[in-house]
């Protein structure tokens, strides 16, 4: 075998296929939830609205209720605060910040209650009014299934974790039908890694959730649309769309957060803040009865120009008070279907003045655009907008609207609307990752291998006087008997023997002294000596089989092995049969990546010199040095 054998684009992973095998559950599980999740919705939408016990698709705008409808998301907002506090509070919030959190700091657990209240509140909060969308809740739901199912078997954290985001991916491609979207989105907001033994698992749970999506949804998109292809023009038009959408997007979080300030220091227990948010949703839902629910009617009109300039605008502003409002007491709803609602209403606006394409094309790209930098996930908005329209002729729009979006919101805000409530509880998140160097360096390309090691027939006195004297060169050596590694041996340990021979022979002067006394000094008696631990042998000191490195080993992985056991060094052995050393790698050594990392991201260089300027230019300047007269 070759030295370069080893190295693979990716690493091996035998348990992929037992891992993806879960993964076809969990799909089919998150889209069972997905169903019943939405069909909640529909039930108690009918009861709070229209007074009877139905699964009819029906929108709360048609409600007669007139002034009484204010009540309804009071109460919707009551019962979801009692069950926040006896339940589980888990299930306040829009669920996508809760799966990251369980995610990134607990292990990837989450509780049967969270799989249960989850999409039962989120159908109250919703049915009732709430002007939330089902996607964050079933992220929520199906992710707590996958943590559920994966806490059911031999499991890593890691493991678990890949299962918990397929079933938080699947219940979106349930409800959206949009399966890459999804897919995108785990990539983007919650593997926090670019793995295939992540990354395929997730992709096999959102192709399973796709095709039997069809099953209860059926397959044409939620929102079909036609737009022409567009023109040069429209990329400056995109630029301004997607500032503009940057800017709302950025205004929508710090509104949301100053809100959630706000209640925060009301002198009431939050389980009652659902419900005064729901006094101004009840207002709202008077006042504008479409701002009501999910809205997905509002945003196909939105789309496709259903809806007049000033009445949407109208519809939106009241939209947006009611969902900030709401989202900041705490309640139970998702964000992303209210975000595109708002990002369309910015395109009905900009649809009128923005040249370049036709009116119905900036509705969707606001959407996307304001999608994508709410969340920090561009390339999920776009695909996200061609998912739920099949409008290939709007995808080079969407990408430069969106991009510039979100660049305008990472500059403009520090964290997202996602990662800003985990911020508020203590932890920072990171959102930017590369391939860590330690990954893509090995050990034998860093080890030492000039190696000086100890017999093991050295004894401890020695091997103290040779190698741990006044010319010590190596913290610890690597002990070797017939080249075979035993362990690696240190000072430390040493001087631990060198005090332990001290009190041994202490002891044993003192137990001939008390015998030579008692017997009588004349006769001259003497008790064995017990013998000196100096002269044990170093290798009868190795007792377990050593940690050691091999040559194809990353970085990376040896690393972890030196936190692990606690060491500074380990020695390189060919393989683990023969443990024959061929070197030593030590912390120091796993810096050299680090170091070269450091000078691509740092180190500004310079190789070539524009051809204008190194020649032409230098000329012209010349000469224009010597017609400038002298000013000494």
């Amino acid at each position: 075998m070759s030295l370069d054998d080893h190295k693979r684009d990716f690493s091996s992973n035998a348990r992929l296929p037992g891992i993806s095998a879960l993964a076809v559950v969990i799909g089919l599980l998150s889209t069972l939830a997905a169903f019943v999740l939405l069909n909640l919705i529909r039930l108690f939408t009918n009861l709070f609205f229209f007074g009877s016990f139905s699964f009819v698709d029906r929108s709360p705008a048609l409600n007669t209720l007139g002034p009484w409808v204010v009540l309804i998301p009071i109460a919707g907002g009551l019962i979801v605060g009692l069950m926040a506090r006896y339940g589980s509070d888990k299930i306040r919030g829009h669920g996508i910040p809760e799966a990251i959190e369980a995610i990134l700091f607990g292990k990837s657990r989450m509780s049967p209650k969270v799989a249960i209240l989850k999409p039962l509140s989120s159908g109250i909060v919703i049915g009732s009014g709430g002007p939330f969308g089902a996607e964050g809740p079933i992220i929520m739901t199906g992710g707590a299934l996958g943590s559920l199912l994966a806490q059911c078997f031999k499991v890593t954290a890691a493991e678990r974790k890949t299962l918990l985001v397929a079933g938080a991916a699947a219940g979106m491609t349930a409800v959206f039908g949009t399966p890459v979207a999804a897919v995108l989105l785990a990539v983007e907001l919650l593997l926090f890694e670019w793995r295939p033994r992540s990354f395929l698992p997730v992709a096999v749970a959102c192709a399973v959730a796709g095709f039997a999506r069809a099953v209860f949804f059926g397959t044409a998109p939620l929102f079909p649309l036609q737009t022409a292809e567009p023109s040069a023009m429209s990329l400056v038009s995109c630029a301004v769309a997607g500032v503009l959408s940057g800017a709302l997007a950025s205004g929508l979080s710090a509104a949301l957060y100053k809100v959630e300030d706000l209640f925060a220091r009301l002198p009431i227990h939050w389980m009652w803040w659902p419900a005064l948010g729901g006094i101004v949703v009840g207002i709202g839902g008077f006042v504008e009865p479409r701002a009501l629910g999910v809205g997905y009617d509002v945003i196909g009109d939105l789309l496709h120009q259903h809806i007049a300039l000033q009445f949407a605008v109208a519809l939106l502003v009241v939209k947006a008070v009611m969902w900030v409002i709401a989202l900041g007491s705490g309640t139970s709803g998702g964000v992303l279907a209210p975000l595109l609602m708002l990002g369309a209403g910015l395109g009905v606006v900009l649809g009128h003045v923005l040249p370049g394409g036709e009116p119905s094309l900036w509705p969707l790209v606001c959407m996307a655009a304001t999608l994508g930098a709410t969340l920090g996930a561009p390339l999920t908005a776009i695909v996200f907008a061609f998912g739920l329209t099949h409008d290939a002729n709007a995808l080079l729009p969407l990408l430069a609207a969106t991009l510039v979006a979100h660049g305008f919101a990472t500059v403009v805000m520090k964290r997202s609307i996602m990662t800003e409530k985990i911020a508020r509880r203590g932890y920072h998140i990171y959102r930017e990752y590369g391939v860590d160097p330690l990954e893509r360096h090995y050990v034998d390309e860093v080890m030492s291998r000039t190696v000086e090691a100890i017999d093991a027939h050295v004894t401890v006195r020695d091997a103290l006087a040779t190698y741990f004297g006044t010319n010590q060169t190596r913290r610890a050596y690597p002990v070797i008997s017939n080249e075979a590694v035993l362990g690696v041996i240190d000072r430390a340990a040493l001087e631990r023997i060198r005090e332990l021979s001290t009190r041994t022979v202490a002891t044993a002067t003192t137990a001939t002294s008390n015998i030579a006394i008692a017997n009588g000094a004349s006769n001259g008696a003497t008790t064995d000596t017990l013998p000196d631990p100096l002269d044990t042998r170093i290798g009868d000191l190795l007792q377990d089989a050593p940690p050691v490195a091999l040559p194809h080993e990353t970085c990376r992985l040896v690393a972890t092995r030196l936190a692990v056991h606690g060491l500074e060094r380990l020695p390189v052995v060919a393989d683990r049969k023969s443990l024959r050393l061929i070197g030593i790698v030590s912390r120091s050594d796993l810096i050299k990546p680090s170091l070269g990392h450091f000078e691509e991201e740092q180190k500004r260089e310079r190789f070539r010199r524009i051809g204008f300027w190194s020649n032409a230019g230098k000329q012209t300047l010349a000469a224009a040095q010597k017609e400038t007269p002298s000013h000494s």
